[in-house]
């Protein structure tokens, strides 16, 4: 079944083309890696999936439904959750209180609840600090529940943006570049992070990143851009070998390597 289908995307800023007829199908639950040089267009198309930009032309097709241009918290209700390149948490809030405010999406409880404490609210927040600290667990991360997320080191901050995303229950999961700034062992332990994730939770999960030991370990296909356009597609050994992707990562012909 197709999760995510985009067909002849394209998105300009002042009159350059940043991506341009984009197309990529995803099926349920597969793992796909979307890699290419600095300024291929990898983020902007993340950002259109994702509802920050709104496409100049194309569709973006999730589960049966157009969702090109609807605003991002109506894709994230949709079942698209995503981090980000540069770690965007609420840093100062606490460890948990960033994971709480995922599920806030769907709380049972009314605005007039809320408002006079009524107990509707006090048993919705004692259901959602549970589930929070389930998902700490998963993640090693029970034991700061309660440390600004400020203060927790780089490693650790990207695995609660990821717990955070998961907490908004997605059906595809949207990771861009979570191996920067990691050292090996941390991306090594990150690449089996990911591939538990997907198995684990069911779902779709499409990446950026530059590391190209993690893409090649942990994706089933592999697409590329360049300039904004899709240059290849296909299984990691076939784009290992493709000229044209190796001519565009090293900015010269392969013949004069």
């Amino acid at each position: 079944m197709n999760l995510l289908e985009i067909n002849n995307l394209y998105k300009s800023f002042g009159g350059l083309g940043a991506v341009i007829n984009f197309n990529i199908l995803i099926q349920s639950q597969e793992l796909i890696g979307l890699i290419g040089p600095n300024g291929a267009g990898k983020t902007t198309v993340f950002n259109l999936i994702t509802g920050v930009y709104k496409p100049d032309k194309g569709q973006i097709i999730f589960n049966g439904k157009n969702i090109a241009g609807m605003a991002p918290y109506n894709i994230c209700k949709k079942g698209v959750a995503r981090t980000f390149q540069n770690i965007r948490l609420f840093k100062d809030l606490s460890v948990i209180d960033n994971v709480k405010i995922a599920f806030h999406k769907d709380v049972s409880y009314s605005l007039a609840s809320t408002i006079i404490r009524l107990p509707a609210f006090f048993q919705g927040e004692k259901n959602i600090e549970e589930k929070a600290l389930e998902y700490l667990r998963i993640f090693k991360l029970d034991t700061k529940r309660d440390e600004i997320a400020s203060n927790l080191p780089y490693g650790e901050q990207r695995r609660l943006e990821i717990a955070r995303a998961l907490a908004t229950q997605p059906t595809m999961l949207i990771l861009d570049e979570p191996a920067a700034g990691m050292n090996p062992q941390e991306t090594r332990e990150l690449m089996e992070l990911i591939k538990w994730i997907r198995q684990d939770f069911n779902l779709s999960i499409l990446l950026i990143e530059h590391d190209m030991s993690l893409v090649m370990g942990v994706c089933e296909r592999i697409y590329v851009l360049d300039y904004g356009q899709l240059i290849a597609e296909g299984l990691p050994e076939e784009i290992r070998n493709n000229k044209k992707v190796i001519e565009a990562y090293l900015g010269e012909e392969v013949g004069k390597c």
